[in-house]
């Protein structure tokens, strides 16, 4: 509950950061040592993320991570060198017990959110669970998937925005769902990265990242948003998932220092 209570109490707002996957040690960990300076600096609650698999990939041949035994023992190293909160992602249902031994947040994607056993399981570690809202369901929807997690007496609850579908290839984000979904009475998180994915527009999915900045702050100014989501890379162009949508990393010192002003502003 410390960690939880840490994030019910983050002002102005939490972060949760990191690459789309774990490529290998040293990027995680490069990445990992920048986020966690420069939300120090800033006095901001950090989490960092990355995933040890991506099950939903728009190729059969893309990268689809180091699995969960060699993806874990890294998140456990820096973990333990950095003294920082893990989040990743879990696919099965069995998946969840041996993540909860490194994940301090278990996440639950998009398009697994309605997945009772999978949510199930993962209430059951007593970890925080953050549960990305489908890009096929209604904010008001995110009720019954918290009903789920509390029936497993786990209160620690997370609800994360990132964009709904509009037609093919492309995601908008519907501002209304943040007073709807805090309603519920969770912290909302928004995802910006992933609200600037344009889905399966090829072999890889697309995005626009250079809207992240804009869009995080209009996030922030509807006062409903309580964290921000985004994934980063040092050179996305050479990421092995979701490239296109990540942040440069040496971008985000000035991107956050401009939430920042904005926030004081407001």
């Amino acid at each position: 509950m410390k960690l939880y209570n840490k994030i019910l109490h983050s002002r102005p707002f939490f972060l949760i950061a990191g690459p789309c996957v774990i490529e290998n040690y040293d990027i995680t960990m490069r990445v990992a040592e920048k986020l966690t300076e420069l939300t120090s600096q800033r006095g901001l609650t950090f989490i960092y993320k990355s995933s040890y698999l991506k099950a939903n990939r728009t190729s059969e041949s893309s990268f689809s991570g180091l699995g969960q035994e060699e993806g874990l023992k890294i998140l456990s190293r820096i973990k333990h060198a950095l003294d920082i909160p893990i989040l990743t992602d879990i696919h099965e249902a069995e998946e969840a017990d041996i993540t909860a031994e490194v994940a301090d947040i278990i996440q639950i994607p998009a398009f697994l959110s309605r997945q009772t056993f999978l949510l199930k399981a993962a209430a059951r570690t007593n970890r925080i669970v953050n549960i990305k809202k489908g890009q096929f369901m209604a904010p008001e929807d995110m009720s019954s998937v918290t009903e789920k997690i509390l029936a497993e007496n786990n209160s620690q609850i997370l609800l994360t925005e990132r964009g709904t579908f509009f037609g093919y290839h492309n995601l908008v984000v519907d501002f209304r769902s943040f007073p709807i979904m805090k309603q519920l009475g969770y912290p909302v998180v928004f995802d910006i990265t992933h609200s600037l994915q344009m889905p399966s527009i090829s072999k890889v999915s697309g995005g626009t990242p250079e809207l992240a900045p804009m869009m995080a702050k209009a996030g922030l100014a509807t006062g409903m948003v309580d964290g921000l989501f985004l994934e980063t890379h040092p050179e996305p162009a050479e990421a092995l998932s979701d490239g296109m949508s990540m942040i440069k990393l040496e971008l985000l010192s000035q991107i956050l220092d401009g939430l920042l002003e904005l926030v004081e502003r407001s």
